[in-house]
């Protein structure tokens, strides 16, 4: 394949990552083919290999026999596993992090937590999410270890379809004080209590999700009736 058609199938992954990160796609959504390459200016052949590399590499799109691609839509198993899989991997960044902080990194820091302000008080929730999202990624770059960016990139991606898919509430907004603590424990070079901050962070966006077993009592006569 060609560079051309390589550096294309990635814009278009990009694009639909970037819509489903910020819940304009979300889970369950049918990815119809032809409707893709109007609205992206594509070509189907593009369209089509993209769309079978995010279904395998990313695991954010389903690819199902007779349906086509859809939005994934996590299973509550599975969600619970990438919770999981985050606070081990997100822990080992924060680590890094804090060991690894320069005086640049410290003032990109700071102003990341100035731009999910900024988001928050002009209620731009698609900003807030983005700029989430990249409080992750930057501590990530902060930490320096490439591979550990890459796997974190793939599953906030999945995190935000759980998201979107289970949480109890629009609001996105208690992030913002649970990242400056943990910010101004890296930035103090304060290790443990970044780590602890860390968990705590993961578990409370855990908590916000309705991730029940057990399917609702429902009484069909009550749902049925017409007052």
């Amino acid at each position: 394949m060609s560079t051309k058609a390589q550096a294309e199938i990635e814009r278009i992954m990009t694009s639909i990552s970037q819509a489903i990160v910020d819940h304009r796609l979300p889970p369950g959504t049918r990815l119809v083919e032809s409707k893709l390459v109007e609205a992206l200016q594509a070509n189907r052949n593009h369209v089509r290999a993209a769309l079978q590399r995010l279904a395998a590499e990313t695991k954010v799109v389903s690819i199902l026999a007779n349906r086509g691609a859809i939005v994934a839509q996590p299973s509550i198993k599975e969600a619970r596993d990438i919770f999981e899989t985050r606070t081990v991997l997100e822990r080992a960044i924060v680590s890094l992090a804090t060991r690894n902080l320069s005086a640049r990194n410290k003032n990109r820091l700071l102003k990341q937590i100035e731009k999910e302000k900024l988001a928050i008080d002009a209620k731009d929730r698609q900003q807030m999410i983005r700029e989430s999202g990249r409080f992750h990624t930057l501590l990530a770059e902060i930490a320096g270890n490439t591979v550990l960016g890459e796997l974190l990139d793939g599953l906030i991606k999945r995190t935000s379809l759980i998201i979107a898919l289970y949480q109890g509430t629009p609001d996105v907004q208690c992030t913002l004080g649970e990242h400056q603590a943990l910010a101004h424990a890296i930035l103090a070079g304060d290790e443990s209590l970044a780590l602890q901050l860390n968990d705590v962070h993961m578990h409370t966006i855990e908590s916000h999700l309705l991730l029940n077993e057990t399917s609702p009592s429902v009484d069909l006569k009550t749902a049925l009736s017409v007052s």
